[in-house]
């Protein structure tokens, strides 16, 4: 039977009804999602943070930029002011929970950062600005030279003026210093002995410096008269590295931000800070400056190799080191000394103990005692953790180190411990440092256990690195000593070993390692 033609009138009615019901709620939920995303973040359901630590130079100007992210981009930018080596050291020692990003002065600060146990960090980055190395001198300093008002070259500065170098392990700026150094006395005689004589020069000078190197950037900032060199000296490049802790959503943010770092746009802000361009070039809205304008466009980073030369050099130069000493106290160590009436470790220990006067305050020294089963089924444990010769002897090192007594039975565990103690200081390897381990013992192995002669000497093999020297000094006295031992596990090493049946000669044989390690080439040849 079909519908009344009034009632289905009114059914089609409420039909449309309720159809534009419906279209009006679902037009009202998609209005009140626009608006709540436009209210709750400009379009953004999240933002995505992106942590970056940078040197303090660039700081201010990394911070002026993160400002300027659009909201749109759905990212933010925390950028952190902290000095190089102190990240350096935090990404080593726990790199997990370290920024996102790391912009510091200069890529040698990657290579630093690796060494010091940063493995997985990247070797180099993109680079935001650069910012030559100059010698900074005040304007007092260099009116009294006869520089009023101009840029006097480096030479002119080195002859006329005290300059004074910082340590370069932990300024970049000396490295370029170094490397220009190196380059402004190639033509001498004796190149190598030349570059020996002006490091010990210039290290000699002591703080406050008349003069001393600096990136362009800070001597424009504190309005001081900066000194270029006619030869390449690398630059301050200041790499954009993002790091490996990063999350996937961070490190696409942050490779935006890069893109909005390296766009032209940033180029005023970076020139207001002083810097240059990635390549070198002056900006053309920073300010002018006579004495900088004829500047020549900075060099890159130093290769790797020539970073570590010139390093070395520094090192032996000043005779600042970083010593894992590996003492024997094996049961024998107790026994008498003919004609003195002392021990074996008494004599020894007097000797390590004046040596160490042979070292700078600043030379590094840990150490290690070694017998068999010393510590749990180990042959060694750490007697003094590694410090600076001046803070052991503050924390009374020399106390601790003569009250070492030698362990009642203990036999001689050599090559594991000889392993373990060189593992360690590869590990913690320092540039700017002679690193080396001194081995000081009055036998031959006695772990039958131990990875053996051959295990040990393949093992040091694998661990030499030619950029990153690390000897083995052996020292060896008494009658039951294998010379022939330790001379193979020096050489194995690029070291040398010392031994003498007489225990009594222990003094003699100290100096004589001792000395061989400070003295290094080109003053003493090897």
């Amino acid at each position: 039977m079909a519908a009344h033609p009034a009632r289905a009138r009114r059914i089609d009615a409420r039909v449309v009804v309720l159809s534009v019901l419906l279209v009006v709620a679902l037009l009202a939920w998609a209005g009140f999602d626009y608006l709540k995303d436009r209210l709750s973040g400009g379009g953004c359901a999240t933002t995505t943070p992106v942590r970056l630590t940078a040197a303090p130079d660039i700081a201010p100007v990394l911070t002026e930029l993160a400002r300027t992210v659009p909201e749109r981009d759905c990212y933010s930018v925390e950028v952190t002011a902290s000095p190089s080596p102190a990240t350096a050291t935090a990404l080593a020692a726990n790199g997990a929970n370290g920024p996102d990003v790391w912009v510091p002065e200069s890529s040698t600060w990657l290579l630093q950062a690796r060494d010091g146990g940063a493995w997985n960090l990247p070797e180099s980055g993109q680079p935001v600005a650069s910012s030559p190395v100059v010698l900074a001198l005040t304007d007092d300093v260099a009116k009294q030279a006869g520089w009023p008002g101009k840029s006097p070259s480096w030479s002119e500065v080195l002859a006329k003026s005290p300059v004074g170098l910082p340590d370069p392990g932990r300024d970049p700026a000396a490295i370029g210093a170094l490397i220009g150094l190196q380059q402004l006395t190639k033509g001498a005689p004796d190149p190598a002995a030349a570059f020996t004589e002006e490091i010990r020069r210039l290290s000699a000078v002591k703080q406050p410096f008349p003069a001393w190197p600096a990136s362009e950037q800070s001597v424009l900032a504190r309005k001081l008269v900066a000194a270029y060199p006619a030869v390449g000296v690398p630059s301050f490049d200041y790499p954009y590295v993002v790091l490996p802790r990063a999350s996937e959503a961070s490190r696409s943010a942050a490779e935006r931000f890069l893109r909005l770092l390296l766009d032209q746009t940033a180029t005023k802000a970076f020139a207001d800070g002083g810097f240059r361009t990635p390549s070198g070039q002056l900006l053309g809205d920073r300010p002018r400056d006579t004495r900088t304008d004829a500047a020549p466009r900075p060099a890159g980073p130093p290769a790797p190799d020539m970073m570590y030369g010139v390093l070395q050099a520094w090192a032996g130069a000043n005779l600042s080191a970083r010593v894992q000493v590996l003492l024997d106290v094996s049961g024998s160590m107790a026994a008498t000394v003919p004609g003195t009436g002392r021990s074996r470790m008494s004599l020894t220990l007097e000797a390590a103990t004046q040596g160490l006067g042979l070292f700078k305050p600043t030379t590094e020294i840990g150490l290690w005692l070694f017998s068999t089963k010393l510590d749990g089924n180990k042959d060694y444990r750490e007697l003094l953790p590694m410090r600076p010769i001046s803070e052991q002897l503050a924390a009374g090192g020399v106390a601790t180190l003569q009250a070492v007594k030698p362990k009642p039975g203990g036999a001689t565990g050599l090559y594991d411990s000889i392993l373990a103690a060189y593992q360690n200081a590869r590990q913690s390897w320092q540039l700017g440092r002679i690193n080396v381990v001194v081995v000081l013992t009055d036998g031959r192995n006695e772990d039958g256990d131990s990875i053996g002669l051959p295990g040990l000497l393949t093992e040091l093999g694998r661990l030499q690195d030619p950029r990153k020297p690390l000897p083995v000094i052996g020292i060896g006295i008494g009658p039951d000593i294998d010379a022939s031992e330790l001379r193979q596990v020096s050489a194995a090493t690029g070291g040398e070993s010392f031994t003498t049946p007489d225990p009594r000669k222990i003094s003699d044989v100290f100096y004589q390692a001792l000395s061989k390690l400070m003295c290094q080439p080109p003053a003493c040849k090897k």
